[in-house]
């Protein structure tokens, strides 16, 4: 919740434009209409998981500040979910409050980053959870209320509110919801969920501190889409190529994660699996010594061997969160670059306690 006096019960709930115009005076909002967080409602949330509102999910220790599920049932009320929601909220929640996640960096650097939660299992067809047309965009509940509960709880509960801890200089529209499914039901590739340890027919969710999505057209067979693919993944501008996380160029390599969704039809992927592509796309995300240097990454003049040496931008195979997602009608991907280095963030996957 909020840290605020105002009594939640105060709210005028029989005057729908009146509780809004408090929830704006209060600073509960990310500046659109909040449902009003209601001592009935917030308790539905909480019955609904089995809480009685004093659990503690997690701690922000840098801000003083402790999560409990009433605070988090407060801000998926005012996010507009669905008490069949909640359970993925505040799996969210506790992954994003995880040491490794370490939300105080994504939260409040000037890179304006935003939580991309990633949502696997039977949950997805059982609340409605969007992981094909349109994937990033409008028009499902479960998707929006979902991400937009994460944003409010940063705001609420963890201060991160514009021009205090967040100290954006761009920021990005999945900022306000940013909530995607895995059609892993859809395709022979194993869940993200099941690739990080759980079980193929259980519930998950990760948490990725996150860019925008770069939407990346291609047409033909696998290898040239993974080519596409790739290219957009090195371009300059990046966290992966041209934040001060670089790696010099003596190690080589960087340190980051990136999030990649592969749409279309999944029978074009029948002879591929997921590590095969996620080796395929690192050997090609890479970057010239030169192209380094004059992006000022790494100083010194440009030699004649530098348009021919390139630095990989990815450590690994596995620090690509690779998903099938995305519609079925056209083959088209989206490559999301991590917020920064492995060591400053790391995505972090925990279990939807049903």
């Amino acid at each position: 919740m909020a840290e605020s006096n105002q009594d939640t019960t105060d709210i005028q709930i029989d005057d729908p434009i009146k509780s809004f115009e408090i929830g704006y005076e209060l600073g509960w909002t990310d500046g659109l209409p909040i449902v009003p967080p209601t001592d009935y409602k917030v308790s539905e949330f909480l019955s609904y998981a089995n809480l009685n509102g004093d659990e503690i999910i997690g701690e922000i220790p840098e801000r003083r500040r402790e999560l409990t599920s009433r605070k988090i049932a407060a801000n998926a009320v005012m996010a507009g979910c669905k008490p069949d929601y909640f359970p993925v909220v505040l799996a969210a929640s506790k992954a994003m409050l995880e040491p490794k996640f370490n939300l105080v960096g994504p939260s409040s650097s000037l890179g304006g980053a935003a939580i991309l939660v990633i949502v696997n299992g039977p949950i997805i067809s059982q609340i409605g959870i969007n992981s094909r047309g349109n994937l990033f965009g409008p028009g499902n509940r479960a998707n929006a209320t979902i991400g937009r509960a994460i944003r409010l709880i940063l705001m609420n509960a963890c201060a991160a509110v514009p021009g205090l801890f967040d100290r954006s200089v761009i920021g990005h529209p999945g900022k306000f919801s940013y909530c995607i499914g895995e059609a892993d039901s859809e395709t022979h590739w194993p869940g993200l969920h099941e690739e990080r340890g759980f079980e193929p027919v259980s519930n998950a969710v990760t948490v990725f501190a996150a860019e925008a999505p770069r939407q990346v057209r291609a047409v033909g067979d696998p290898e040239a889409i993974l080519y596409s693919i790739a290219d957009a993944a090195s371009s300059l501008g990046t966290s992966l190529s041209t934040s001060g996380s670089v790696s010099d160029k003596s190690v080589g390599i960087r340190q980051g994660e990136i999030a990649v969704t592969i749409a279309g039809d999944s029978s074009l992927w029948a002879q591929w699996t997921k590590q095969q592509v996620r080796e395929t796309l690192h050997s090609q995300i890479k970057r010239s010594i030169a192209d380094l240097k004059k992006a000022k990454v790494f100083k010194g003049d440009i030699s004649e061997t530098d348009e021919r040496n390139f630095i990989p931008l990815l450590e690994s195979p596995d620090d690509i969160l690779l998903l099938f997602a995305g519609g079925e009608e056209a083959n088209f991907s989206s490559v999301i670059p991590s917020w920064g280095p492995k060591i400053a963030s790391t995505a972090t996957t925990v279990s939807i306690s049903s």
